[in-house]
């Protein structure tokens, strides 16, 4: 039996390949003139709901539309005022009927806020729509009126705390050789993180002998990691100060790998490692320049986004690329601080929200570019080390669209916090982080870390201890 949906304007954002999932071949689809509306209002914006928007009215055969009558798909009589048009979304070869019901007077009373959802929950109510939404509150408003709703939550990822990558295991120094044969050590996925805490034996007594070996599974086999001569060797401007934030930094460099999903709460280091990895790799001339980019999406409201904000497109990216200059500006600091020359060569003063003389001089020596996610599409990103921060406010659709522009020798780092999700339609087990720790755990292709250590200041630390219940 044909299913009828109503869809809300959160389910195209979050991407237009729901219309195909939802369409499934034969249900029928529709949308409100005030989701046009609202669409229509984001396609001007940068960032994910900017590019979507774009895309579905691209994917839109306007030439084929066409009034119908309620009747003919089995639609109650319209309401005096409504009209009903039929269009096509373009599927690959297919095409994908759409009808949009238009309203001129909407009978619900509307207050301030709310007004376009409260809207859309009219349209479903009166014609007995199935409504489909990712916007929890809407959701809960139209089962309370007696409407039908559900969500499209595609990709959930269950017990996605459960996922980790590193791993200890005690070995007696005349099996370390035969650690591809070992059962523990078979049942792990390529990239793992390991540490082979070493056991020795007098007679019957066994001991730990002190020595630790720190590697990575690759091609199914171990690979030691002497992390300290790696970060003597390279000297990046700051160096990793605990084990995780050098397992990550060796993880970045090493040359088989190719993508990098790192987790961790602020002050972990994700952003201010990925950084000296990539100015490494530049360095050693392996890529041309570092590129970050990060989702457009802040805690404030789901409208503050870039387009909404003054100034020109540089002006407006500066905002959002404060987690990238505060990480310059603490190796600039620290520099500073180390060397005279180093004063004189990073001149002038360095600010997190704006990119002052040494900021700027820093992006230009070591080729860093930032990059909106909205311009990402129909470009190629060919050998640069890039780095997607917040990914956790990301869509499965924005990673996938970020993924597929990687050329030849770029490799890419996503970093993220499972416990800051700001964007309105996604949750802590559905979003691009969960999805990326999720295929990591499983794929060989992907290497992935978890930072639980976190370097703050005094301050930042008692909020964490005091307010942990939140």
């Amino acid at each position: 039996m044909k299913k009828r949906y109503l869809i809300d304007t959160s389910i195209i954002l979050d991407s237009v390949e729901n219309l195909s999932i939802l369409y499934g071949g034969e249900n029928i689809l529709f949308i409100s003139d005030i989701v046009l509306l609202e669409l229509s209002k984001k396609k001007e914006t940068l960032g994910q709901s900017g590019y979507f928007s774009r895309e579905f009215f691209r994917l839109i055969n306007h030439n084929l539309g066409k009034e119908i009558e309620p009747e003919t798909i089995g639609l109650s009589p319209l309401k005096k005022g409504d009209f009903l048009w039929q269009t096509y979304l373009k599927e690959g070869e297919n095409l994908i009927p759409l009808y949009i019901l238009s309203r001129s007077f909407y009978e619900t009373p509307m207050p301030d806020w709310g007004q376009n959802d409260l809207k859309i929950a009219e349209i479903a109510l009166d014609y007995n729509l199935t409504l489909i939404t990712n916007d929890t509150a809407l959701k809960i408003h139209s089962l309370s009126r007696g409407i039908q709703a559900e969500s499209l939550l595609r990709d959930s990822v269950n017990n996605v705390d459960s996922i980790d990558f590193f791993y200890q295991h005690t070995c007696h120094i005349d099996t370390l050789h035969s650690l591809k044969e070992q059962t523990w050590f078979q049942s792990l996925s390529d990239w793992s993180l390991i540490e082979i805490i070493e056991e020795e034996n007098t007679g019957n007594a066994h001991y730990l002998n002190g020595k630790k070996q720190f590697g990575f599974k690759i091609k199914g086999a171990f690979v030691p990691q002497n992390l300290d001569e790696i970060i003597k060797t390279h000297s990046p401007y700051i160096a990793p100060l605990n084990l995780e934030q050098k397992l990550y930094y060796a993880l970045l460099l090493h040359p088989n790998n190719r993508i990098t999903v790192a987790s961790g709460a602020t002050g972990s280091g994700k952003t201010l490692i990925a950084l000296q990895a990539g100015i490494t790799l530049f360095k050693l001339g392996i890529v041309d320049g570092i590129v970050y980019l990060r989702n457009t999406i802040t805690a404030n409201d789901k409208e503050a986004e870039l387009g909404f904000r003054k100034g020109g497109e540089f002006e407006k990216l500066d905002y959002f690329m404060y987690p990238l200059y505060s990480a310059i500006n603490f190796t600039i600091t620290k520099m500073q601080k180390e060397s005279l020359a180093k004063r004189i060569e990073y001149r002038g003063e360095s600010k997190g929200e704006q990119r002052a003389e040494a900021t700027e001089y820093f992006m230009k020596k070591h080729n860093i570019s930032i990059i909106d996610i909205a311009h990402a599409r129909g470009i190629t990103i060919s050998r640069k080390f890039v780095i997607f921060d917040e990914v956790q406010n990301a869509s499965n659709a924005t990673v996938k669209l970020i993924g597929t522009r990687m050329g030849e020798e770029s490799r890419i780092v996503f970093l993220g916090d499972l416990k800051q999700i700001d964007h309105p339609y996604l949750s802590r087990n559905r979003n691009g982080l969960a999805t990326l720790l999720k295929i990591a755990s499983i794929d060989d292709y992907i290497a992935a870390i978890k930072l639980k250590q976190t370097i703050r200041s005094e301050i930042a630390g008692w909020f964490e201890d005091r307010f942990n219940v939140l």
